[in-house]
């Protein structure tokens, strides 16, 4: 969507990842006085549905999850993918299951739920909407990494103030609740 943005798309309100609402803010595209911080996104653990969960809960039950995994799979591009990769490396365990990964082309949570690997590793908010995986749970703190998202209004914004009644909305209760059933942390 970003890319779409710098090329002239028309849009009153955007939803990216922080850093992106930053970058547009900076080039002009966003009105930086409505930007808003949102939620931020943990990465979590995937199995499919009705499959045996791995114990995930400390970071050496993390390691040897992954070590005594079948298979493994990521969206290699992805945020978490990319920093599924650095992780590993500075776990010591990158050699150890470099075979074992099986990349998703793109939705880690439907490759699982597809059987087409034992664990999988994505955003938290991208394995719940899944019926097919089963949530296992969050990273263990001390590996876990997080993508920030905020909003913010167009500098050019046709319904102005209808796109910041809407940011004002979704910093509501009413709207924290259904974010946070779908594996998101609201930021004030």
């Amino acid at each position: 969507m970003k890319v779409e943005i710098e090329k002239g798309e028309a849009f009153d309100v955007s939803i990216l990842t922080a850093g992106g609402i930053d970058d547009l803010i900076r080039q002009g595209k966003l009105d930086g006085a409505t930007r808003t911080a949102l939620v931020r996104s943990a990465i979590g653990v995937a199995v499919r549905k009705g499959a045996p969960k791995p114990d995930i809960s400390t970071t050496e039950a993390y390691k040897k999850a992954l070590l005594s995994a079948k298979s493994i799979t990521y969206v290699d591009q992805g945020a978490s993918g990319i920093y599924l990769k650095e992780l590993f490396a500075r776990i010591g365990i990158a050699d150890a299951i470099r075979s074992k990964v099986k990349v998703a082309p793109t939705m880690a949570a439907d490759f699982i739920a597809r059987g087409e690997a034992e664990i999988g590793m994505t955003q938290i908010s991208e394995i719940i909407p899944v019926a097919g995986a089963d949530f296992v749970g969050p990273l263990p703190a001390e590996y876990q990494n997080y993508t920030d998202f905020a909003s913010a209004v167009s500098s050019a914004a046709k319904q102005g103030d209808a796109a910041k009644a809407f940011l004002q909305f979704l910093k509501t209760p009413e709207a924290a609740k259904v974010m946070k059933a779908q594996g998101l942390e609201t930021q004030s």
